[in-house]
């Protein structure tokens, strides 16, 4: 695989689970598309046996934007951001699979409702329509650095 898509939330919990919808229906011949609920850290193996090129990892971040915009976090900023679902500090699964991607992204979507039980809402669907739009036309110019 070219590409290699990491889904990673809780999606009990509403828009925090986004990056799991967008892995479950994400479909494109070049990806590999995995939802990893709030573990990405157990699918390290599938990263290391795959070596893609560009590994896209996506989930809720509370990054002071509106709901359903997205920005790439630098690695440096995945501490301050602010990803709260996950055992792992996503920085140093980050450092772990530098060694087995090209390149990484990592992508945070801005979550509006984060209850249990919630759907995800409108503003943070709209959102995944535009990312998957752009991930499969690979445009990754078209996403925004955070700030």
């Amino acid at each position: 695989m070219r590409y290699v898509l990491l889904g990673i939330g809780n999606e009990l919990k509403g828009d925090d689970g986004i990056g799991n919808v967008i892995a479950r229906q994400f479909k494109h011949r070049d990806w590999l598309s995995l939802a990893c609920e709030t573990v990405p850290e157990n699918f390290t193996a599938v990263v290391k046996r795959e070596k893609p090129e560009i590994l896209v990892m996506v989930d809720a971040a509370e990054l002071g934007i509106r709901p359903g915009e997205f920005r790439l976090v630098q690695k440096d900023k995945l501490n301050s951001a602010g990803f709260g679902t996950h055992g792992m500090p996503l920085m140093h699964l980050v450092s772990y699979l530098e060694r087995y991607a090209g390149k990484i992204m990592f992508i945070g979507i801005q979550p509006g409702k984060i209850q249990l039980g919630e759907k995800i809402s409108p503003a943070v669907g709209m959102g995944k329509k535009r990312l998957v739009d752009i991930l499969k036309r690979q445009d990754w110019k078209a996403i925004e650095m955070l700030e």
